[in-house]
């Protein structure tokens, strides 16, 4: 039965000896091609699948290791994956990937299955931080990155844009194209407190500034066309004139609810800052400035620090790494002149 096939079979079937096989699996370059061609037609006959697991175990080591992202429909998230995919291979690795959808049961469920699949390392970007879960895998000796948190101890390593600085960034620019009542769009707010810690620090430094928080359950379109709907019902001297979204999901939900309200123009009435820089963010119907998340650099950072821990074991010393921000201007902030 498929899966279910040993080298012994193999060998059996192709008359050849269960060393050869081995051969055929890690150095083929010793077997002829007469050979190795038939044991590799036994193999597809048998419906032969190699069992890393077991090799790994054998060797002392593997080439795989595991991510585990809040959300894989996000498209910055499924950018970032693909991006630790391609930084991995160029260093000999794979990657297998789960979403944990912003469930905690989930998260924990992905953890385990790396653990039982002898995973090298782990990059999570976790739910709520450093969990217990979490904390368990790293007691066990496993090298463990936790991206997008910015931690300054523990025995992990993490990874992250400076949020703060780009919230800061954020609201900043808002100011200085003339906006003073401004939101901070997003929640739940422990996943995204950098950013507004940043952004309260902007609104602070300028006189008659105000920013007020819109919570959301999620970071989606559909959340922030849902406060986009709130806003567009407000009085136009209540409302604010410039929101600052964590995330560009959120920005270009709330873009999509305010361009089909009546009397409300983007940007004159309500000028829209995003975070992360996907694709869609400058291809959208007013194009979304933003705070861009290099993910490239990311990427790299993240896979270079999970196989420094691999390859330093229990003697690594762990990095907390935090990357800066870069604000892209585009329509959805045009200046107008400020207040006098």
């Amino acid at each position: 039965m498929a899966g279910r096939v040993g080298i012994r079979e193999v060998a059996a079937r192709a008359m050849v000896s269960v060393g050869t096989v081995s051969h055929v699996l890690n150095r083929p370059e010793l077997v002829s091609t007469a050979t190795l061609k038939r044991v590799l037609a036994t193999m597809d006959e048998l419906g032969f699948v190699r069992n890393d697991l077991a090799r790994q175990l054998k060797m002392g080591g593997g080439t795989t290791l595991g991510m585990i992202v809040l959300n894989v429909a996000n498209p910055f998230f499924a950018d970032l994956a693909h991006a630790c995919e391609s930084a991995a291979e160029a260093r000999g690795h794979t990657i297998i990937f789960g979403s944990s959808d912003q469930l905690g049961g989930r998260e924990d469920r992905y953890i385990e299955l790396f653990e039982e699949q002898r995973v090298s390392g782990m990059i999570i970007a976790p739910l709520a931080g450093e969990t217990a879960r979490i904390q368990r895998v790293i007691r066990r000796g496993m090298p463990v990155v936790l991206f997008d948190i910015h931690a300054v101890e523990g025995d992990f390593c993490s990874l992250a844009l400076d949020g703060d600085a780009g919230g800061h960034l954020a609201v900043r620019h808002l100011l200085d194209t003339g906006r003073r009542r401004l939101a901070f769009l997003g929640g739940p707010l422990h996943q995204v407190e950098d950013r507004w810690k940043g952004a309260l620090r902007a609104a602070g430094e300028v006189a008659g500034a105000s920013l007020t928080h819109i919570d959301t359950a999620d970071q989606t379109i559909a959340d922030g066309r849902s406060a986009g709907d709130r806003l567009a019902a407000m009085r136009p001297d209540s409302r604010p004139d410039g929101v600052f979204a964590a995330n560009d999901l959120l920005a270009l939900g709330l873009m999509q609810s305010l361009l089909i309200a009546d009397g409300i123009e983007v940007p004159r009435d309500i000028a829209i800052v995003g975070y992360d820089d996907i694709d869609y963010a400058a291809s959208a119907a007013v194009p979304l400035t933003t705070v861009r998340q290099p993910k490239q650099a990311l990427a790299e950072e993240a896979v270079r620090l999970v196989l420094d821990h691999v390859a330093n074991g229990g003697g690594h010393v762990h990095e907390h790494a935090l990357l800066p921000p870069e604000l892209i201007v585009r329509a959805s902030t045009e200046n107008r002149s400020a207040p006098s």
